[in-house]
């Protein structure tokens, strides 16, 4: 099972996560998130780490798949998941990299729509009209369990917690899990303790 830690803002975070066996850390670079890290701030942290951590770039409607390119390399992710109304085309053109496009479920939210995007990875988070991930809103697990039957992997996202992980695993077995404002102190700054308990409980 791979976990994903989502809101790095900085090393010591980065390190906690990775330490207790977190796979993947995200780093937002949406400006308006409260999550926001600058580029040349995430290489700096990404330096650090084991070269088998997947380090992920969070976009969400960028001008262009060249300026999402341009932030990507800077930083040195090496995956990108776009997180805004990104169509499939805007995805397509970045495919020599390891996307995850990620939807935003809601009512009458229709799994085929994963089917569009030719991508790597489909994330499902939970629906809010003024946030863009990080809601700590959970949806309904089976609509990912018949969004998982059609894509090549699944990123399980939306309110995980180390309360619920473990239930969401056995319900939807995505390739992935991915939490953010439930293992948070603030905004940005993660809860050492609720990460490991996060890690702990997904593995298991």
């Amino acid at each position: 099972m791979l976990v994903k830690i989502c809101g790095i803002t900085n090393l010591e975070d980065a390190l906690v996560a990775v330490d207790a066996g977190a796979g993947a850390l995200g780093f937002n670079f949406y400006p308006p998130s409260p999550r926001f890290i600058e580029s040349h701030a995430a290489r700096t942290i990404i330096a650090q780490l084991r070269p088998e951590v997947l380090t992920v770039g969070v976009f969400v409607n960028e001008d262009s798949p060249q300026k999402v390119e341009q932030i990507a390399t800077e930083a040195g992710v090496n995956a990108l998941q776009l997180h805004g109304d990104e169509s499939p085309q805007f995805c397509s053109q970045l495919k020599h990299r390891f996307v995850i496009k990620a939807l935003s479920v809601k009512a009458g939210f229709d799994p085929q729509r994963a089917c569009e995007y030719e991508v790597q990875a489909i994330m499902l988070d939970a629906f809010d009209k003024s946030l863009r991930g990080g809601t700590g809103q959970v949806f309904d697990w089976s609509i990912a369990q018949r969004t998982r039957a059609l894509v090549p992997k699944l990123f399980l996202a939306g309110g995980l917690s180390p309360e619920n992980v473990g239930a969401a695993i056995a319900a939807v077995e995505p390739y992935a899990v991915d939490a953010c404002s439930s293992l948070e102190i603030a905004p940005g700054k993660k809860d050492p303790h609720r990460v490991r308990e996060f890690v702990r409980a997904a593995k298991r």
